[in-house]
């Protein structure tokens, strides 16, 4: 094992009798540092793009949500839930009741998912770091109000704090419809706008957030009535721990769901699309190891004399591929390292100074960049890899 390592890092750095050969082998390497310093940094930016995507679902996503297994409410006043409320501790235990509604503002209408929700989200909640017009207030001394997510707000023309109400509509459970005034079976809430908050698209679009009260009123139901139950981590118990037990005291009548299972596609998606831009970008590397089949070859040729004379002291036809086959792999190996210290200088360089700027009006400045330890390891074991088999491959017709 030592003797073909040594030989093999003799020739690595030895002059060779053809120029040619040195170009070859510095153009293969190169290629290979080239290539692993954009797996390094494509990763890391895809990285920070998901994490950017995480932080913008997460700003209207709970640790974790309860909701009915079956129909749309249940109620909270039972001895389950005040078990329940007893495990979260410290973390926020906020009721809320969803439906879609029917909005109007001034000459304007929409259809929109309305969230009641109770004061202690209101106080709590990272949505207040969204706001981009008025401020996130869901009452107004005894006026309740509303906040809109910023899509939904310009399709209607909403301002904060504008005279015209936002009214919400939606139809009465109970009452019979009547053709003479078909308004007498629909419910309606006037309420005040105090904000407009822009997170992620989806939310933007039909997310409309009013006081747990009024919402209850106008979908016509109870005290201690919600459409879900959701938790946000403030206390000791992470979501991990807290799940199971909820699920034991709540039993089988409802779901416990944590941030990945409220959005299990997104997740699924965001992971899928990794792997895929890692064996894109590995193909690539792939390609340029070709290189490395020539630099070999013309290196196999031109040590033919060491080999013969190899073979004449005892050395038998192993030991000599495996002499070639460390040389190929020593140039991968040398080009894969380079290419790892440049990415993560660039990285480090991007996340410190922002030096390549985001175009156009977007909430970042500059590209966002995560390194992760898990990525250089899968790119390092990738590229040794590919430059193994690189190496091996001229060896197949070595005699």
């Amino acid at each position: 094992m030592r003797l073909p390592f040594f030989i093999a890092r003799r020739y690595l750095f030895a002059k060779k009798s053809h120029n040619v050969i040195n170009i070859i082998s510095i153009i293969s390497a190169s290629g290979i540092a080239l290539g692993t310093t954009a797996l390094i940094v494509i990763l890391s930016v895809y990285n920070g793009f998901g994490d950017l995507i995480k932080t913008l679902y997460g700003a209207g996503e709970a640790d974790i949500l309860i909701a009915p297994a079956q129909g749309k409410s249940f109620r909270t006043d039972t001895i389950s839930f005040q078990k329940a409320r007893e495990l979260t501790g410290d973390n926020l235990f906020c009721e809320v009741v969803t439906e879609n509604v029917f909005v109007r503002y001034g000459n304007k209408e929409a259809v929109a998912e309305m969230k009641g929700v109770d004061p202690s989200f209101q106080e709590n909640t990272v949505l207040r770091d969204f706001i981009i017009d008025g401020e996130f207030s869901l009452w107004l001394g005894e006026i309740p109000q509303a906040v809109a997510g910023r899509t939904l707000a310009q399709e209607l023309g909403m301002r904060p704090h504008f005279t015209n109400p936002v009214t919400i509509f939606f139809p009465s459970r109970y009452a019979s419809y009547s053709p003479i005034n078909p308004l007498s079976s629909i419910n309606k809430k006037n309420l005040s706008h105090s904000g407009t908050f822009a997170a992620e698209r989806t939310m933007d679009k039909n997310l409309l957030f009013v006081p747990l009260s009024i919402a209850r009123e106008l979908v016509e139901m109870e005290d201690y009535e919600v459409s879900a139950i959701e938790i946000y981590n403030k206390g000791s118990l992470d979501a991990e721990a807290l799940i199971p037990q909820l699920k034991k005291v709540l039993g089988d009548g409802y779901k416990v769901l944590d941030r990945y299972s409220q959005n299990e596609t997104l997740y699924k998606m965001v992971k899928a699309e990794k792997f895929t831009i890692y064996i894109i970008l590995l193909f690539i590397v792939i390609i340029i190891s070709f290189n490395l089949y020539g630099s070999l070859s013309m290196l196999i040729i031109e040590k033919e004399d060491d080999s013969i004379t190899l073979r004449s002291m005892g050395a038998n036809e192993r030991l000599i591929k495996k002499i070639f086959l460390y040389e190929g792999w020593m140039i991968s190996i040398l080009g894969m390292l380079i290419g790892i210290i440049l990415g993560i200088t660039i990285c480090i360089l991007q996340q410190k100074a922002g030096i390549v700027k985001m175009p156009g009006n977007f909430m970042m400045d500059a590209y966002p960049v995560v390194l992760k330890l898990w990525d250089i390891v899968a790119v390092a074991a990738g590229v040794s890899i590919v430059g193994y088999l690189s190496a091996l491959l001229p060896l197949k017709n070595f005699k």
